[in-house]
């Protein structure tokens, strides 16, 4: 008489009616009020199909092996053998199993590897293509077409009698547009509050190091020009390796490599509306590139107006020009959808000339620095030179408009010079390093609130207004260990501060990540 479901002798059976098959009782009306079923056949069973078995009670006799010591002994060897058997084999299961996980992490591992050699293949393919596409339109098109004047063949680009080449200039309708833009940001300007969203100081004072990414080759390391597209948080990078770097800060991700020039890049800005980038390089040529939706870029232009390095790109506010500035001591303003220029001001020299240029937040004003420590004041509209700032010493090497309108900031071996254009006069002047060290970069952030200084170190300092004190809110050390920082760019609402030095690393500075996420609940959004 053995239990159908547990295989021993039951304590109380009971029988099933139905089936006729016998149960422990215990576990035969556990498993009907769970199931409502025989656990054998399956059929419906209720606890009326069962009958009570009577057996006599009786007590089990003790097993023979269990009566002498012997025997207990035996019992318990029997029992331990059994239990090294079952852990030898699992063991054994325990080992294949290792094995197993071995083999798929290598070949997750291999895996890995070749998805990244078929991603490289397939970003210098594309490369490549991009290039040959630029190539053949240029080879298709045959040589430049000549015009024929009175029997005779005139070149593209006419010579004066002066020797230079005829430019078209700036016609009354860009003026008009040009005019009415810097009344539309005039207006705007007097009515900008400072954005609840921007850093404050306490927050720049806990400023550090939060990523360092190396960009550029290392057999030609040095970052010389940074500039962000703030729509999207990109950041392009142009090097002595004579390349560009477009990266996306957030992700960390390198989005492209520009090639191309022949010679280090000096000078590279963004143009967010059509998804350009500008280049003016030591090779004497500027590059407007192309970007696209999947983040490739591509040489739409390449312009050799300039007869020497071309130290600075600057564009307008309209986003539709751009000016270039060159050692061969020219400025040039172009049309950027065209890519022509429409006037090249100054004498053309191989010698000293321009080293930095910026446009006025408003557009109308042009400031140029030279090699001589001056720094001239343009109209735009009439291509005049209306003022002129003398007292730095040595090269200008950067300089940059408030925008508030008001203030140029310009740097070079002396120092920084900040400028009054309502009075015209040099106000203030900091000297942040010795005099054997030059500032290279000088930069106001869009709010006008703070003033970043590239040297030895990184420097930022409050904007306060020509009577008070400028004072320095925070010292960034230059961690490149070139004591060379080359340039620095602020981040939207001055959140982070990108700069580039003398090896091959685009440094982000900025609040740990720990208290970025203490400070985010307390900005607004935009």
């Amino acid at each position: 008489m053995i239990c159908a479901i547990s295989g021993e002798v039951p304590e109380e059976p009971v029988l099933s009616k139905n089936s006729g098959l016998l149960f422990e009782r215990r576990l035969i009306e556990r498993y009907i009020e769970d199931h409502a079923r025989c656990p054998v056949t399956k059929e419906e069973l209720t606890m009326d199909d069962l009958v009570a078995v009577k057996t006599n009670k009786i007590v089990k006799p003790r097993p023979l092996q269990a009566a002498s010591v012997p025997g207990l002994l035996g019992m318990f060897q029997n029992e331990w053998d059994a239990l090294m058997l079952s852990n030898f084999a699992l063991e054994q299961q325990l080992h294949t199993a290792r094995q197993e996980l071995s083999h798929a992490l290598y070949q997750h591992d291999a895996a890995c590897r070749v998805i990244a050699r078929l991603k490289k293949e397939r970003d210098e393919s594309r490369a490549l293509l991009a290039q040959a596409e630029r190539q053949i339109p240029i080879s298709a098109a045959g040589p430049a077409p000549v015009a024929i004047t009175n029997g005779k063949r005139a070149l593209e680009d006419e010579v004066g009698p002066d020797g230079k080449k005829m430019r078209p200039g700036i016609n009354p309708v860009m003026i008009d547009e040009l005019t009415e833009c810097n009344s539309m940001l005039s207006a705007q300007r007097k009515k900008r509050q400072v954005p609840p969203s921007l850093a404050p100081i306490d927050a720049l004072e806990r400023y550090t190091q939060i990523s360092s990414h190396p960009l550029h080759k290392t057999n030609k390391p040095g970052i010389l020009s940074i500039d962000i597209d703030h729509s999207k948080d990109i950041i392009a990078t142009g090097g002595i390796d004579t390349n560009a770097v477009i990266f996306d800060r957030p992700s960390g991700q390198v989005l492209g490599t520009l090639t191309g020039h022949s010679k280090k890049i000096i000078s590279l800005k963004f143009v967010p509306r059509d998804e350009l980038l500008i280049t003016g390089s030591a090779d004497k040529t500027v590059r407007i590139w192309q970007g696209s939706k999947d983040g490739i870029y591509s040489c739409r232009h390449t312009l050799k107006d300039h007869g020497a390095e071309v130290e600075a790109v600057t564009v307008h506010a309209t986003q539709k020009y751009f000016v270039t500035a060159s050692r061969d001591n020219t400025w040039c303003f172009y049309d950027i959808s065209t890519g022509s220029c429409l006037t090249q001001v100054g004498e053309a020299s191989g010698q000293d000339g321009y080293t930095a240029a910026a446009f006025h937040p408003d557009g109308l004003i042009l400031g140029t620095g030279t090699s001589e420590a001056v720094v001239k004041i343009w109209d735009v509209k009439s291509q005049s030179n209306v003022a002129k700032f003398d007292g730095h010493v040595g090269a200008v090497t950067a300089m940059s408009f408030s925008e508030n309108g008001y203030f140029l900031a310009t740097a070079a071996v002396d120092g920084v010079k900040l400028w009054d254009l309502r009075k015209l006069r040099n106000f203030r002047t900091l000297s942040p390093y010795d005099p054997d060290t030059p500032t290279s970069s000088v930069e106001f952030d869009f709010s006008g609130n703070y003033l970043a200084v590239a040297g030895a170190d990184i420097r930022v300092y409050q904007v306060a207004n020509v009577k008070s004190e400028w004072n320095l809110v925070k010292t960034l050390p230059d961690l490149s260990g070139t004591g060379k920082a080359t340039c620095v760019k602020f981040g939207t609402d001055a959140k982070y501060v990108a700069v580039g030095s003398m090896d091959r690393n685009l440094r982000i500075f900025g609040l740990p990540g720990e208290e970025q996420m203490e400070e985010a609940p307390q900005s607004p959004a935009k």
